[in-house]
């Protein structure tokens, strides 16, 4: 008897708890979310994501920014197939196709294991593009940016360079 009264307390105490819990989390998906990048709301609100804007086609290569930098992708990859059974970007880019098609043919560097020894067909983890390569679309930015390319940056160090040597000099030449 004393078994059968433990079980229903026991019963009633996870039913209970339950149900808090429950309560609990219903405020916490209800509650109101910072604005962000995307507008706020709740994180139980379902809203209409944006609309994909157009892929922007670059009449010449853009500059990279930063050597090894991945290029981007110069076309649309919508509904592109890139899973571990088909690459789709490989169909046109790969060493075997790319003089036939005339895109570009993948970095020698995708052929290369984590070890650098060479590989006769993509690497594995290279075999994901969009991991590293990325379409560009005609979009504001999301948030300002004060980033500066390799050369500016350089440029710049220069000119601070030959400054301080040219303050340097002059007041080597005030002092004599």
């Amino acid at each position: 008897m004393k078994m059968k009264y433990f079980r229903i307390a026991v019963l009633s105490f996870a039913v209970l708890s339950a149900s808090v819990l429950w309560a609990e989390a219903e405020t916490s998906l209800n509650a109101s979310a910072p604005d962000g990048i995307r507008p706020g709301g709740t994180l139980a609100d379902e809203t209409k994501a944006p609309d994909i804007p157009e892929t922007v086609t670059p009449i010449k290569k853009p500059m990279r920014n930063y050597p090894d930098q991945p290029p981007t992708i110069p076309h649309s990859v919508e509904g592109y197939q890139v899973d571990r059974n088909y690459n789709q970007c490989l169909s046109c880019h790969s060493r075997a196709r790319s003089p036939d098609t005339g895109a570009p043919m993948v970095s020698i560097t995708h052929y290369l294991d984590r070890d650098h020894q060479a590989l006769a067909a993509v690497s594995p983890r290279r075999y994901f593009c969009v991991q590293c390569h990325v379409p560009q679309h005609a979009v504001e930015p999301v948030t300002s940016s004060n980033f500066q390319g390799i050369e500016k940056v350089l440029e710049e160090s220069l000119n601070r360079e030959v400054n301080q040597s040219e303050n340097h000099n002059n007041g080597m030449k005030a002092a004599e």
